[in-house]
C-alpha cells in the first residue's frame, strides 16, 4: 500500500478544510477545532520505535511526521487516534485469543490464523472511543512493510474490520466522513464537486454503453455517499445479476416518470412471497409513504402475482417490447430477444436516473429471458439518444431439434421423462378445444414446473375418476410452426391403459404423440418405455412402444423411423433415446424450446385423461402413501 506520491500533508489540509461537525457536534466550537496537531520529529518516532522494538509501518510512519495524532470523529467507533506518547502494545486485556483459536477448526484459513493471534501483538492507536480500538497488526504485513489494521467495536459482538494499512484505515474515515453529511446542501467542497462530476461522466458513459467504464466511477462516488450514485449502480448491477433484487423505492419518491418502469420491479419481491416483514400491507405502506398512490400499488402487486402484469413502456421501445412478448409466450424466446436488442438503442430514459430498461426484469413473460449474458448485452447497447458501438450479439439459447432433452437444461437437470402433442401449422390457443379437459383454458404465462406441481391429484378433484391421468401441459410454438403441449414434470410412466391424444389433436391436420418414460426404473422387470404415435385427420397412421427389447406397432412406420434400428440392445437408454429424438426431428420436423420450457414462463392448461377407463377384467392400482409422526 506504500505510495511515495501519497502527500499526507495535502489529504489532512484538505479533511481539515472540509471539516464541518456532524449532527452529533453541531457546535461553532467543534465547527473549528484543528482535527490533527503537529507532526512528530524523526527523533520522537525513532524514540517510540524503540520503545516498542518494533519499527513503525510506512504510512504510520509518515502520517505522525505530519500529524501527531488525528480527530476521527464520533461516527466512526474510534474519536480520537494518539500521536507517539500514546500509543503502545495492545496485549489482549480482554482475553479474546482464546476465544477466536477455538474457532479455528481442524483446516483453518490463513486469514483466521492471522485474526486469531493479531489480539496479543497488536498496537493500540485510540486514545478515545465507543469501546472500539484501533489497532495495527505487525503480524499481518504485506511486502511494502504495511500492517493491516483492524477496528474492533467491543459492544458489536462482530469480528473487526480489516484495513490493509493505516493509509487505507484513514482514506476509509475521510470517505466516511463525507459519506455522513452527503444528505446536506450545504455540503459541498472541491470533492463532492469532484464525485458529483464522476456521476455525471459515469450516467453518460452507461447510456452509451461503456458501462464498465462507468462502475468504478460510481462505486468511488458512492463510497463518498455521493446522490445519484448508488440508484445508477443499482440499476447495472441488477441487470449484471438479474435474480437478485434492487429496491429502488427512493427513485418513486424522487419523480412519477419512473414509477410506471419501477413500481412493478419493487413488487417482484412481494409478488414472488419473498417479502416477510409486516406482508402486504408492510409494502404497501412503504410504496405509498414513497409517494405511491395505494390504489395503483394494490393493482401493480396483484397482476404481478397472479402473472397477468404486462411492461408496458411508450414509444417504438413499447411496441418492440408487445412484439418480444407475443413470442415468447409460445416458447419463441430467441426470436423475442432478437427483437428487443434490435430496438434497445430505441429506449428513452423517462428522467436522469434511469438509465437501463430495468422494468423489462418484472414482465412475467420476458424478464426470465434476460440472463447475466443478456444483461451484460443490454448494458453494452448504446440507448436514449446516445451513440457508440454495438456489442456482440449473445448466441441464441435454444438448440435445435429435441436430443437435448437428454441434457441438463440450464442450472436444472435433464427432463427425467416427458410426454409431448404436436399438431401442425396450428394455432397454440386451439389446442385445450384439442385434447383439453372439459372447459379447459390456457392460464397466464406460468413456471410450468411448478404450475404442474400444484395440480391437484385425481382424488382431490370432484368428478375425477382415481384411474384418469390429466397432465398440465405447458402450450407453445415451435420455429418450425408446430404447435406443442409438454409435460415433463409429472414423471408419470406410460401406463398399460394408455390412449394416444395423436387422433383427437390431428382434426385439421397431422399430430406427433411422443412418451418417454424416467429414466430410471422401478425394477429390471419393468423397463423403461418409449412411444410413438402420429395422426392425421382425426386417423392414427402409425405408432410403436419399446419397452426393452419388446417393439409393438400399428400401422406403417416410415423405415428412417423403424424402432429396431432406432432402438439398439447394444446402446445404452440415453444413446438410443437421443438417437430417435435426432430421428424425430429429422423425418417429422418437430422440436422443443429448451429455454422456455426449462427456465421460461408459458401457458398452461389441463388435458383430458392419458389413460382410459379399465374395462371388464382389468384393474387399477392407486396407493396413497402418508407419514405418521410416531
Amino acid at each position: 500500500m506504500s505510495d511515495a506520491t501519497f502527500d499526507w500533508h495535502e489529504f489532512l489540509r484538505r479533511w481539515q478544510e472540509e471539516w464541518v461537525p456532524s449532527a452529533d457536534e453541531d457546535d461553532e466550537e467543534a465547527a473549528v477545532a484543528p482535527l490533527g496537531v503537529p507532526g512528530a520529529d524523526e527523533s520522537a518516532i525513532a524514540a517510540v520505535e524503540e520503545r516498542l522494538g518494533r519499527r513503525l509501518p510506512p504510512s504510520y510512519r509518515e502520517f505522525l511526521a505530519v500529524s501527531d495524532g488525528w480527530y476521527v470523529e464520533q461516527t466512526a467507533g474510534v474519536y480520537q487516534l494518539g500521536g507517539v506518547a500514546d500509543i503502545g502494545w495492545f496485549g489482549d486485556p480482554y482475553g479474546m485469543t482464546p476465544l477466536y483459536e477455538e474457532n479455528l477448526g481442524g483446516n483453518p484459513r490463513e486469514e483466521d490464523v492471522l485474526l486469531a493471534g493479531m489480539w496479543r501483538r497488536a498496537l493500540r492507536l485510540e486514545t478515545d472511543s465507543d469501546m472500539s480500538h484501533a489497532l495495527l497488526d505487525p503480524g499481518d504485513c504485506d511486502r511494502d512493510g504495511e500492517w493491516a489494521l483492524y477496528v474492533h467495536k467491543g459492544w458489536s459482538g462482530e469480528p473487526p474490520a480489516r484495513y490493509p494499512s493505516f493509509r487505507a484505515y484513514m482514506e476509509a474515515m475521510y470517505r466516511g466522513f463525507h459519506g455522513d453529511r452527503a444528505g446536506s446542501p450545504d455540503f459541498v467542497n472541491a470533492t463532492t464537486r469532484v464525485q458529483d462530476g464522476h456521476v455525471d461522466a459515469a450516467r453518460l458513459l452507461a447510456l452509451r454503453g461503456r458501462y464498465e467504464e462507468a462502475v468504478p466511477l460510481l462505486e468511488e462516488a458512492l463510497s463518498f455517499g455521493r446522490p445519484r450514485s448508488g440508484v445508477l449502480l443499482d440499476q447495472i448491477r441488477h441487470l449484471l445479476a438479474p435474480g437478485n433484487a434492487r429496491d429502488y423505492g427512493h427513485l418513486l419518491v424522487a419523480d412519477p416518470r419512473y414509477l410506471p418502469e419501477l413500481l412493478p420491479v419493487q413488487a417482484m419481491a412481494p409478488a414472488g412471497n419473498e417479502w416477510r416483514l409486516g406482508g402486504d400491507e408492510h409494502w404497501l405502506g412503504m410504496m405509498t409513504a414513497r409517494g405511491t398512490d395505494r390504489e395503483t400499488a394494490e393493482t401493480v402487486l396483484a397482476t404481478m402475482r397472479d402473472g397477468t402484469y404486462r411492461y408496458a413502456p411508450p414509444g417504438s421501445w413499447g411496441l418492440a417490447v408487445a412484439e418480444a412478448r407475443e413470442s415468447a409466450r409460445w416458447g419463441r424466446t430467441d426470436e423475442a430477444w432478437r427483437v428487443l436488442r434490435e430496438a434497445l438503442p430505441l429506449w428513452e430514459a423517462p428522467g436522469p436516473l434511469l438509465i437501463a430498461p430495468v422494468g423489462l426484469l418484472a414482465d412475467p413473460v420476458l424478464g426470465s429471458l434476460v440472463t447475466p449474458e443478456r444483461g451484460r448485452e443490454v448494458l453494452g447497447t448504446p440507448r436514449s439518444g446516445e451513440t457508440g458501438p454495438a456489442p456482440a450479439p449473445v448466441p441464441d439459447l435454444d438448440p435445435p431439434g429435441l436430443a437435448w432433452l437428454t441434457e441438463p437444461a440450464g442450472d436444472r437437470q435433464p427432463f427425467d421423462g416427458y410426454r409431448c402433442v404436436w399438431v401442425e401449422g396450428a394455432d397454440p390457443a386451439r389446442l385445450p378445444a384439442l385434447i383439453g379437459e372439459e372447459g379447459a383454458e390456457l392460464s397466464p404465462p406460468v413456471d410450468p414446473r411448478g404450475a404442474s406441481w400444484r395440480a391437484p391429484k385425481p382424488h382431490e378433484r370432484d368428478g375425477v375418476e382415481l384411474w384418469e391421468d390429466r397432465a398440465v401441459v405447458a402450450v407453445g410454438r415451435t420455429d418450425e410452426a408446430w404447435a406443442f403441449a409438454f409435460d415433463g414434470y409429472s414423471h408419470r410412466r406410460l401406463h398399460p391403459l394408455f390412449r394416444s391424444p395423436a387422433a383427437a389433436a390431428s382434426s385439421s391436420g397431422r399430430a406427433v404423440v411422443v412418451w418417454c418414460d424416467p429414466r430410471h426404473p422401478s425394477s429390471a422387470d419393468d423397463p423403461v418405455a418409449f412411444h410413438l404415435s402420429v395422426a392425421e385427420h382425426g386417423r392414427e397412421l402409425y405408432a410403436f412402444t419399446v419397452r426393452g427389447t419388446d417393439v409393438q406397432r400399428t400401422g406403417t412406420v416410415p423405415a428412417e423411423l423403424d424402432p429396431v434400428l432406432l432402438f439398439r440392445p447394444e446402446d445404452s437408454a440415453v444413446d438410443n433415446e437421443r438417437r430417435v429424438l435426432g430421428a424425430l426431428h429429422t423425418v417429422l420436423g418437430v422440436s422443443l424450446p429448451r429455454f422456455a420450457l426449462a427456465q421460461g414462463r408459458l401457458h398452461t392448461f389441463t388435458t383430458r385423461s392419458w389413460t382410459r377407463a379399465p374395462r371388464d377384467g382389468e384393474g387399477f392400482t392407486y396407493l396413497t402413501f402418508v407419514r405418521h409422526r410416531p
